[in-house]
């Protein structure tokens, strides 16, 4: 096959992906790699395999490979599959031996000779690294090492501010408190251009500091925008009513005991954005807090439709049972969101509350111990 027919079939399977025709990437990219033999394309078409949902055909694939534990593209797509396949040993075995510190420090033992074969890589690509440190703590936390999963979230974030999924993690998970989260935003090192994100990432974190302070950092993030781009004002419109930064806001309205705004600003955002969890659950905890039963049990309705497998769906529900004072059928829910994710933390404290309100202390109490043992934000 002459270079040329080459490279066009690598265009076409670059288009069947970007068109979400997996069988069709697969089969292009499999005629470029046998036609080639080039590591790149070996990996193009584990890539496609990958996304076209074959883990064990393109772990194979990747495995078989000469440079899989050379090349860290390689070692990661690998690990991915293995993710995928729920087998967290060997995803961690994959990745390779390293040490991480309290701090989110990393220390490779056996990597001293490891390439980065990237042809193709963008300015703003996340650094490999992070994503790799990432996928550890993902694996750490599935095997049920949250200690372990804390320092590996912290090292990925550490290693790219841009690594935006690890930082999610701790906050959403509770894993630090809120000292070790403004020590971790501080010890960031973003880019000439990223002010915007260090603020952004300081609006995510807790807010427990003074009102004008929190106030003044969302002020800072809606002002700065407008310096990204001073010839495109749109996306200075874009970031002020970015549906994230509000709801960064409606949680500081809750965190500060008002409930109205809070219930208003997110009752805004869900009618902009149905499906944002975020604000969904902010909204559960502002309509309970309010005593809106009517708005709970049609959110109630609809999250258990349209996500029957996520604890925030049976969370609503132990909301709404709650409301109404019905607190055995209202702790039933909240079990059964801790059975389905049991590092939900609203669940565990919504199963303390239903104890409590029955004035069954103890049970309550171990509730409670349960989630500080969990969660320590």
């Amino acid at each position: 096959m002459r270079e040329e027919d080459i490279e066009k079939l690598r265009g076409v399977v670059r288009d069947c992906v970007s068109k979400h025709l997996y069988s069709s990437a697969i089969f292009f990219a499999d005629k470029v790699a046998a036609s080639t033999n080039d590591p790149a394309d070996i990996y193009m078409q584990a890539q496609a395999l990958f996304l076209g949902r074959h883990y064990r055909r393109a772990f194979h694939l990747l495995n078989a490979s000469k440079i899989v534990l050379r090349d860290l593209r390689f070692r990661y797509l690998a690990a991915k599959c293995l993710e995928e396949l729920k087998e967290w040993d060997q995803c961690l075995s994959m990745l390779g031996e390293a040490k991480v510190d309290e701090h989110g420090n990393v220390s490779d033992t056996k990597d001293s000779n490891i390439m980065y074969l990237d042809k193709d890589g963008e300015d703003r690509e996340i650094n490999i690294s992070s994503a790799i440190c990432f996928l550890r703590g993902k694996a750490h936390e599935a095997l049920e090492n949250r200690a372990q999963a804390r320092l590996w979230y912290k090292a990925a974030i550490k290693a790219d501010p841009l690594c935006y999924e690890a930082l999610e993690c701790l906050i959403e998970n509770y894993m630090l408190t809120c000292e070790e989260e403004a020590n971790l935003i501080s010890s960031l090192q973003f880019g000439s251009d990223d002010g915007w994100l260090s603020t952004f990432y300081s609006c995510l974190i807790k807010k427990y500091e003074k009102e004008n302070v929190v106030e003044a950092k969302f002020r800072d993030l809606e002002n700065s925008s407008c310096k990204i781009d001073q010839s495109n004002p749109s996306f200075l419109r874009t970031l002020k009513t970015n549906t994230d930064l509000l709801a960064c806001k409606a949680e500081y309205y809750h965190q500060c005991g008002e409930y109205q705004k809070c219930f208003e600003l997110t009752s805004v955002l869900l009618e902009k954005d149905h499906f944002h969890l975020k604000s969904t659950l902010v909204h559960l905890a502002a309509a309970l807090e309010l005593g809106h039963s009517n708005e709970l049990y049609l959110m109630a309705c609809n999250l258990a439709k349209d996500y029957p497998q996520k604890a925030l769906s049976w969370f609503a529900v132990g909301c709404y049972y709650y409301c109404i004072k019905k607190y055995d059928q209202s702790r039933r829910y909240f079990s059964k969101a801790t059975s389905l994710d049991g590092t939900f933390a609203p669940a565990w404290i919504g199963y303390g509350n239903a104890f409590a309100a029955k004035e069954e202390g103890d049970q309550a109490m171990s509730a409670y111990r349960t989630a500080a043992r969990l969660f320590p934000g």
